[in-house]
């Protein structure tokens, strides 16, 4: 199979893997949500957040540098599995210990602890999994792990609806998410016992520590990024409690859904950009520039529609039990517009071999994330928690644009030129939504959606050259 096969098989199973993911995801969150009311949600939600955080300890950064170093010589591929094995499982046993250390520490309920630990088992079968995923990508056999993706989230649904079914407490919940990964771990060593060889006795301690070293560079920012999109939900626990915690993750979790859209670009954009570091960089340049429209042409106006219409997405999806996520999803959303253009940036550099540069803007956001959630927490709550994740967002740009006009990758005419077309766009489709919110959800959607794209072909927000890339991004995909 030739390079671009390869690629586009690849992209096209990890896309469905990823949509099936989302929308089976979607309904988990839903119906937990709905079931266990804001509390008991808010426990879930503080159980995965925390454990996220703890849970990039079990890697360190090996799975990146598993899949980098097989793919560049698969004779090594059970060498890392028998040795990354072994390392994780020190790791996670100290893991394990310093989580719970750390809630004792913060006075959880016993309730809460068990949940929690729960939770850490989940982790810990995830991280083991990680190590199985990293050499199908090695192999560039992805639909493998796309089929554990799937096993994950639709077992994941059916347990939940089976828990709920049987009105079953929140300790249960937790099981599910237990049992769910222990399955999709002996899938995946099922499948390598299949389809590679099971690893030999290839123990070598000499071997542990160049490899550590070399994966704390991913490690440190695979710590900060999980630090910034979960600390938020720590730290809402400790100072407000859990139904905080409940409605703040209600508006976090559909962020995450629109989030898909940006990841879903990325993949076929960021080969693209990897490839034209080594043979042009004025047309890198290009493919950002464009990208940066494309995505705020994107993420605008799904901005504008959840702000306006967010009273009953929150009312339609979980209830009234759930009115205060409504200020919160009016206020988170707008990170997206911003989250979606830094990524950009992020993916940029990564594709010119800045992973340093990376690190240390991630660990810049973390920490900027942190102080914001500790001085708005207390006087705002949850709102100030939403409030923090934006700012921080906004923050970055300058600084990605400041890196990126210094390093000559964009100018600064490619940032504003078509910023005002978009923004007439947003607003005419802002005042029609107005007109017409209490129609149906769906005609509002489908009329809105109408109405944007009529704007953007009369202003002609999109030129040839737009065109032009779009058609050449999709005729990659097809090939």
């Amino acid at each position: 199979m030739s390079i671009a096969n390869r690629i586009a098989k690849n992209t096209t199973v990890l896309l469905i893997a990823t949509f099936i993911s989302y929308l089976f995801g979607f309904f988990t969150t839903l119906f937990i949500a709905r079931y266990l009311g804001a509390e008991g949600f808010g426990v879930i939600s503080l159980a995965l957040a925390l454990t996220a955080i703890f849970g990039i300890f079990t890697d360190l950064g090996l799975g990146t540098l598993t899949v980098r170093e097989v793919a560049r010589n698969r004779t090594l591929a059970s060498k890392y599995v028998i040795n990354i094995t072994l390392i994780k499982l020190i790791l996670s046993l100290i893991t394990f210990i310093f989580l719970i250390l750390t809630t004792k520490i913060i006075g959880y309920s016993s309730q809460e602890n068990f949940v929690i630990y729960l939770i850490g088992f989940y982790m810990i079968f995830g991280s083991f999994s990680g190590i199985f995923y990293s050499i199908f990508q090695s192999y560039e056999k992805m639909e493998y792990q796309s089929v554990g993706t799937i096993i994950n989230a639709v077992l994941m649904l059916l347990g939940v609806l089976i828990a709920v079914y049987y009105h079953l407490n929140i300790i249960a919940f937790a099981i599910i998410y237990v049992i769910v990964s222990l399955v999709v771990l002996i899938y995946n060593l099922f499948i390598y016992s299949w389809k590679f060889k099971l690893p030999r006795n290839m123990i070598d301690l000499s071997f542990w520590k160049p490899t550590i070293i070399l994966a704390l560079p991913f490690g440190i920012t695979g710590i900060f990024t999980m630090i910034y999109f979960w600390i938020d939900s720590v730290i809402l626990s400790i100072m407000v409690g859990n139904e905080v915690v409940g409605w703040y993750n209600a508006a976090y979790r559909l962020i995450f859904i629109f989030i898909s859209l940006y990841s879903v670009y990325m993949v076929s954009i960021f080969p693209i950009m990897s490839k034209f570091y080594e043979t042009s960089k004025k047309s890198i340049k290009l493919v950002y520039e464009r990208s940066f429209k494309f995505l705020l042409i994107i993420s605008l106006p799904l901005a504008v529609f959840t702000t306006l219409m967010a009273d009953k997405i929150i009312l339609i999806i979980y209830g009234t039990g759930y009115i205060p996520s409504i200020i919160a999803l009016q206020i988170l959303i707008w990170s997206i517009v911003f989250m979606f253009v830094n990524n950009l940036s992020l993916n940029l550099l990564g594709s010119v071999n800045r992973p340093l540069v990376v690190a240390k803007i991630i660990a810049s956001g973390a920490i900027i994330n942190i102080i914001l959630n500790i001085l708005l927490i207390p006087k705002l709550s949850y709102i100030g928690s939403s409030a923090a994740t934006v700012i921080t967002e906004l923050v970055m740009i300058p600084i990605f644009i400041h890196i990126l006009l210094r390093t000559g990758y964009a100018e600064t005419n490619a940032f504003i030129k078509d910023l005002p077309k978009i923004l007439l766009c947003n607003v005419v489709m802002a005042v029609i939504i107005i007109y017409i919110k209490n129609f149906n959800i769906l005609l509002t959607i489908l009329i809105a959606f109408l109405v944007y794209v009529l704007m953007i072909y009369l202003t002609k927000t999109l030129d040839s050259e737009d065109f032009m890339l779009l058609k050449n991004l999709f005729k990659r995909n097809k090939n």
